[in-house]
């Protein structure tokens, strides 16, 4: 934790609309003297022993040592009117977003060298900083960016000139898009972010200059602006914009920059969760989850108790509520009604950020008030998710990590994606011995069972963590350097899902812990090479989705099972049946496999065949069934037929996608080069989609096949709606005539499209055309189908 030298709470804040805030003195007093508050040991002065997790990071450093930072850069000098060194890199660096990854990229070298000590890590860093200050010095007013914009008339320019508007109150903000550009605060962001990991991380105290002056730059913009004009503006996605700004505060004693961060405060979304409302349904969950850290580091920062309530409301509610067995949330990137996973199990499941970005939330919530039922959701997203999202053979990250069975893992290639989740991934497999240990006044907080030596500064002692978990239970801990005997406690995180069940000894010798905040604390006189050993019992259990008693999951320890469906590498759409287990209790039926202790195979529940569960996390390159249907042997009997329908229906139809277009989502609209005038996103039903007004176009691209094709547009009827048009290249293939039927209901429209409007092409306009006047649609998806047979409806 960084703290204000010289500031006390007298130090009062003006606030907005009223409210104040002041900077904290320090810590409250301690209630109890083990347990209040913690810090993580710092990370370079922790080093992975070998593990899954050390050879994460080792994979992780070839793959950030083989980029080139000038590409990444390049940008950034441009748009200052320097000349870059090398071309940018392809995908999203190629597009407006362009800058966004070097700030993950300064973040992930930063946390390398601290993790590793790696030489070369620190070198790039001081070379990129270097850089940037040439950047905000040939800007002349302290401007840094690498983002560009895309002009009304379709040309791209620097992403500076919408600040300029922006100040002067023209402000044209959408949920992705501020001015013409993609999430611009967001990509600014990141790169501050990445800034002030450079100066914490290794010492680089330019890296905050630049960020203060960044920071200062857009203060004049704000500054501009009143509190319904900065609304409009953070009605776009601004990541942790906030959360920067009050860390510049805590970095420099300047209480000015706390204020500038409360003022990042998108109250449409952060107003309900303080009064502790549960609005999270349907709205994108990655754009949210940034805006709670930063709450609660201007929390954190302040004495204003209240600002505390909405973080940790937001966390209850995700982990509880609105996240997937492996830790994960969101459903193509939104979050789903509260308690209904089991009618989001898709094929885009768990964005990374996502974890990411709930992780860093944990370790805030656990740093004010230590709970082991914190870290029991860190581990298991942690484990199951951020694990299973990296490649170990390649190195390569997942944006999303699919739930659906037989779905596979789609992979980052080197140079030409770096999506968002691509540089999280590039920080997450950097830092993995970040949140292993603690320190609570006197006493030692071990939450991670991961191997690792590390110091404890305070007591002067070193310690040495030895473990094979979560591949078994087995836990050691030794105190391998302390230079005289110490009083001190220990306490061991004893997860949630062991029930109780434990066995702790000190030199072998068993012992009696005090148990507090769910850690097993022992307090005594230590001496140089004691040891204490924690046993926990590896069993498997079930986990039912509250919305579908029949939907399971497999757990052994903290690792989800899956049921594995065969290789990924064929190319091919998953042709099988989901796998089922028919028994009355599905753990009996389960017993280790002879090749090997950590898959479990079954006797005679599994359906279509025997089931092979191993750990989820390491099926990297393999088919996987994380939900799986369970019945009774009467219950089978009854569904068998109507479940077996239902699968085969739902796989002719994702056989015969050739490509789908998710309205009112940002990834999705992105992806499909979606433009469009009086059309709104829009969410109706529980589902997202786009409204089409009259006179208004939904303009998009889709891809297509030779041979005969379908056009499907799903959407919804009110039985009051006016008709449409629908264009392919130009070309009327459509008339839809107005509904007055009065019955409201889910509309499917098939339409076959003429092969000379797409010979020899890949990809079609689809232009959907609003008449009338009133409103067409919600529409909800629009796909490119292979017409060769026919389709469900």
């Amino acid at each position: 934790m960084n703290t204000f030298p010289g500031l006390t709470r007298r130090g009062l804040l003006a606030g907005v609309s009223g409210a104040s805030i002041a900077l904290a003195a320090g810590p409250a007093s301690a209630t109890d003297p083990e347990l209040d508050r913690a810090t993580a040991l710092p990370l370079h002065d922790v080093r992975l022993l070998p593990s899954r997790w050390a050879d994460a990071v080792d994979r992780n450093r070839l793959y950030l040592l083989s980029l080139d930072p000038d590409r990444l850069l390049s940008p950034f000098l441009s748009q200052a009117g320097l000349l870059p060194k090398a071309p940018r890199y392809g995908g999203w660096e190629s597009d407006t977003i362009t800058g966004h990854t070097l700030g993950h990229y300064l973040s992930a070298l930063s946390l390398l060298h601290a993790q590793t000590g790696d030489a070369e890590a620190r070198i790039r860093v001081d070379t990129i900083v270097s850089e940037l200050a040439r950047v905000q010095t040939a800007s002349g007013d302290s401007y840094v960016g690498g983002f560009t914009r895309r002009a009304s008339d379709g040309t791209i320019e620097n992403g500076k000139v919408i600040f300029r508007e922006i100040a002067s109150g023209d402000i044209r903000s959408t949920g992705f898009d501020l001015n013409g550009a993609w999430s611009p605060l967001y990509n600014v962001h990141k790169t501050l972010a990445g800034l002030l990991d450079a100066q914490a991380l290794c010492g680089n105290q330019k890296a905050l200059g630049i960020a203060v002056g960044m920071a200062g730059f857009l203060r004049g913009v704000f500054d501009r602006l009143d509190d319904a004009q900065v609304q409009r503006v953070l009605s776009c996605e601004y990541g942790g914009l906030n959360e920067s700004l009050a860390e510049i505060a805590a970095r420099t004693g300047d209480r000015s920059w706390l204020v500038f961060a409360a003022r990042i405060y998108d109250r449409k979304v952060l107003d309900p969760l303080a009064e502790k409302q549960d609005d999270l349904a349907n709205i994108h969950a990655n754009t949210q989850i940034p805006k709670l850290i930063g709450l609660q580091r201007i929390a954190e920062l302040s004495d204003d108790p209240a600002r505390r309530i909405a973080p940790r409301f937001f966390w209850e509610r995700v982990t509880r509520h609105h996240s997937f067995v492996i830790g994960g949330n969101a459903d193509r990137e939104y979050f789903f009604t509260a308690d209904t996973p089991s009618q989001h199990i898709t094929e885009q499941t768990c964005e990374h950020c996502n974890s990411y970005n709930m992780l860093k939330l944990t370790r805030q919530l656990f740093a004010n008030r230590p709970d082991a039922a914190l870290f029991d959701f860190y581990e298991r997203a942690h484990l199951n998710h951020v694990l299973a999202a990296h490649n170990p053979r390649t190195g390569m990250f997942t944006y999303m990590t699919p739930l659906l069975s037989g779905a596979v893992r789609e992979w980052s290639t080197p140079e030409n994606d770096f999506w968002c989740c691509v540089g999280t991934g590039m920080e997450s497999h950097a830092k993995h011995g970040d949140s292993i240990f603690w320190e609570s006044g006197d006493t030692l907080l071990v939450n991670l069972f991961i191997p690792a030596e590390a110091r404890w500064t305070r007591m002067k002692a070193r310690l040495s963590l030895q473990t094979r978990y979560p591949d078994d239970g087995a836990v050691s801990l030794q105190l391998a350097d302390l230079p005289a005997p110490r009083r001190f406690a220990v306490g061991f995180r004893l997860p949630g899902w062991a029930e109780n069940r434990f066995t702790l000894a000190v030199n072998g010798v068993p012992a009696e812990p005090r148990r507090k905040n769910g850690f097993l604390v022992l307090r005594r006189v230590w001496n140089a090479g004691d040891r204490i050993s924690l046993i926990l019992p590896m069993s498997l259990r079930i986990e039912r989705t509250p919305d579908d008693p029949h939907l399971i999951t497999v757990l052994r320890g903290p690792a989800v099972l899956c049921a594995d469906l065969g290789p990924a590498g064929d190319g091919k759409p998953y042709d099988g049946v989901d796998p089922a287990l028919v028994a009355a209790d599905p753990i009996a039926d389960l017993h280790p496999a002879p090749d090997d202790p950590l898959s479990f195979i079954t006797a005679a529940a599994g359906r279509p065949g025997m089931l092979r569960f191993t750990p989820f996390h390491g099926q990297a390159e393999r088919r996987s069934a994380v939900y799986l249907r369970c019945f009774s042997e009467t219950e089978w009997a009854a569904e068998q037929t109507r479940f077996l329908a239902e699968q085969r229906q739902r796989k002719e139809l994702a056989a015969r996608s050739v490509d789908i277009l998710h309205l009112g989502e940002m990834q999705a609209e992105h992806d499909h080069a979606v433009s469009a005038e009086k059309s709104y996103p829009l969410v109706y039903r529980g589902r997202n989609g786009r409204d089409l007004r009259a006179g208004g176009f939904i303009s998009f691209r889709l891809k297509i096949r030779p041979g005969p094709m379908l056009l499907r547009i799903s959407g919804w009827s009110a039985g009051h709606d006016d008709g449409f048009t629908v264009r392919v290249e130009g070309h009327v293939l459509s008339v839809q005539p107005a509904d007055n039927s009065g019955q409201s209901r889910t509309s499917d429209v098939d339409l076959p499209i003429p092969a000379a409007l797409t010979n020899g092409k890949t990809q079609m306009t689809v232009r959907l055309e609003g008449s009338g006047t009133r409103t067409a649609g919600p529409f909800f998806t629009v796909r490119t189908l292979d017409a060769a047979a026919a389709l469900p409806i």
